[in-house]
């Protein structure tokens, strides 16, 4: 893992890019299941395998387990039957753009906490704040969604 300089945090949602393999850019449904998570790094991985450096491929799968993780933790994604998890994922320029959207939750959105250092749990979105060089996240009446950017130093 490598740090970075100052983190820039956006919230919104994120750039929009269309679904196209040939331009990089890639989306999968999955379900809200944690055997999901496996899954989707392992997607993630042949993506992105042989286009990134294997440092930045290291960061983009450790967030990407993360964010899936807790949308399927935390959102209705896992909480109901038949309830998914999308990911996109966009490479450019060495650059790779991650959203994940969830079901939505009506008792709780992403938020950033320091964990105590004896918690199992609770750092997913603080090691996307650390890692990421920038990330955000929407909701709307359909759901949910966190997205983040690690670039290329």
């Amino acid at each position: 893992m490598r740090g970075r300089g100052p983190i820039r945090r956006h919230g919104g949602p994120s750039r929009e890019a269309p679904v196209n393999a040939s331009h990089g850019t890639w989306r999968r449904d999955f379900p809200g299941k944690e055997i999901s998570v496996p899954v989707a790094r392992e997607w993630a991985r042949e993506l992105l395998a042989g286009r990134i450096a294997a440092p930045l491929l290291d960061d983009v799968l450790l967030l990407l387990s993360e964010v899936v993780t807790n949308a399927i933790t935390h959102s209705d994604s896992g909480r109901t039957a038949g309830g998914r998890v999308t990911v996109r994922v966009t490479c450019a320029s060495g650059d790779v753009h991650v959203e994940v959207t969830d079901d939505g939750s009506a008792v709780s959105a992403p938020a950033v906490r320091v964990p105590e250092p004896d918690e199992d749990g609770g750092r997913g979105l603080w090691l996307v704040d650390l890692l990421a060089t920038a990330w955000g996240s929407h909701h709307g009446e359909a759901g949910g969604s966190v997205w983040f950017l690690v670039a290329e130093c």
